[in-house]
């Protein structure tokens, strides 16, 4: 069976990636192998997936997908956007950024955002093919759902009445940002 390494600590994200790859590899984490991740030093999320999968290629001899995804809403300029973890890390968890966004969403109109996710898949000839994927959408105004992860239970897409927290897995994964990357990117790389 083929192996491919899923570069992530994230145990929402790679459960998602492991999910969208075929049945034929069989799917590795950094955790089995005792990875650590890199620093994330990139000024775009596409910069932050290549780095991912150039560091982790170094460990195995066998294809690496990574990912580098975030939430960007439209009020505060796009942001927490490429620094979407790290603000659930300053704050103490996804729960209370999120708590934090609604506080301070509380006054503005606006309320639209996109979830983007970019995809970096590295061969073992060395060869990285990246693509990017981006759903519209906008924060609710309460922490909705227990399904997903990271900012799903405040974000529905476009024509939806419910977060991604609230919707069946199985349905959230075919439509999100994280699928549009990897449809994109299996038109590049037809082996996935």
């Amino acid at each position: 069976m083929k192996k491919i390494l899923i570069g992530t600590h994230n145990q929402g994200k790679f459960r998602e990636i492991a999910y969208l790859i075929s049945k034929k590899y069989k799917k590795i984490s950094p955790l089995t192998l005792k990875i650590k991740s890199p620093p994330e030093t990139g000024k775009t999320f596409s910069a932050n997936s290549k780095i991912k999968a150039k560091f982790f290629s170094k460990f195995v001899n066998y294809p690496v997908i990574t990912d580098d995804s975030g939430l960007c809403i439209k009020s505060f300029e796009n942001k927490p956007g490429i620094h979407s973890a790290r603000l659930a890390k300053r704050k103490g968890g996804f729960d209370l950024a999120m708590k934090f966004i609604l506080r301070q969403l509380a006054k503005k109109k606006n309320r639209s955002a996109y979830f983007i996710c970019n995809l970096s898949f590295k061969d073992k000839n060395g060869r990285i093919v990246s693509a990017e994927g981006r759903i519209n959408g906008k924060i609710s105004k309460n922490i909705l759902g227990k399904n997903g992860f990271g900012y799903d239970p405040i974000f529905i897409p476009a024509n939806k009445s419910i977060t991604f927290g609230e919707m069946v897995k199985s349905k959230k994964i075919k439509m999100d940002h994280r699928f549009e990357a990897f449809k994109k990117l299996k038109k590049k790389i037809k082996t996935l």
